[in-house]
């Protein structure tokens, strides 16, 4: 399973926020690109990049901070916030992230995850961010009459590189990951799942490991590691990386 740190850009630093309220953030660099070389040089096989300031305004924001994360870092990146259009999805692929995220758009104009996934076979992943089992968009702002069960299983045999699929409630608290609505969607979809939300100690790792047999193949970590109260070296020795 692939531990994931995420870096999270709002206004240029790297931040973190609570269930995604844009009042809730907490700065821990001035310098996303020298977070994601720290958690490269730390073993990192992948890092998960935000746009939070794009996914609020519901386009590229902070293209220059992602820029250069691509430019300091060898290992892949995921980047998800503000991508809605194929424009933006060309702009940053020929930018060099490795895989785009696609979030609110995904729910209101599916057909171009498809079409996305069709020009750009491996490389387009859809997040389903959900409050009680409900999808929520615009940077979580809104909560939708969908399930997320439903649309996850919407995309299936479109060519998805992977779901990322993130309990809000539980994002950013540091109170366990969301083991068994994580479990069920697993098991409902043949696409892989990135799990998102609430992870805060080894404990919390090793509980989401027995989930690779579902078809959970890695855990982006937050908070968790910039407080310490995770050690990606740690977590990495646990999976086994």
């Amino acid at each position: 399973m692939l531990i994931i740190p995420a870096v999270d850009i709002k206004e240029g630093r790297c931040v973190r926020l609570l269930q995604g309220r844009r009042d809730s953030e907490t700065v821990f660099s001035d310098d996303p690109s020298a977070m994601a070389a720290r958690w490269e040089a730390e073993g990192a096989l992948l890092l998960h990049v935000v746009d939070l300031d794009g996914a609020f305004e519901q386009g590229p924001q902070n293209v220059e901070s992602i820029e250069r994360i691509v430019n300091k870092v060898d290992i892949p990146i995921e980047l998800g916030g503000g991508i809605r259009t194929m424009e933006t999805i060309s702009m940053y692929l020929d930018l060099g992230v490795d895989r785009l995220i696609v979030g609110t758009e995904a729910i209101r104009n599916p057909g171009l995850v498809r079409k996305a996934c069709r020009i750009y076979p491996g490389k387009i992943m859809v997040s389903i961010d959900a409050r009680d089992g409900m999808v929520a968009m615009d940077g979580w702002t809104e909560t939708s009459e969908r399930e997320a069960m439903a649309v996850a299983q919407g995309f299936e045999g479109c060519g998805l590189a992977a779901i990322v699929f993130t309990d809000i409630q539980k994002d950013g608290m540091e109170t366990g990951p969301s083991i068994g609505q994580t479990k069920a969607l697993a098991e409902a979809v043949t696409t892989p799942i990135i799990a998102s939300g609430g992870v805060s100690n080894v404990d919390d790792i090793k509980a989401l490991l027995p989930l690779e047999d579902v078809g959970v193949e890695g855990v982006i970590v937050g908070r968790a590691l910039y407080s310490g109260s995770l050690n990606l070296k740690q977590a990495l020795e646990i999976v086994g990386g």
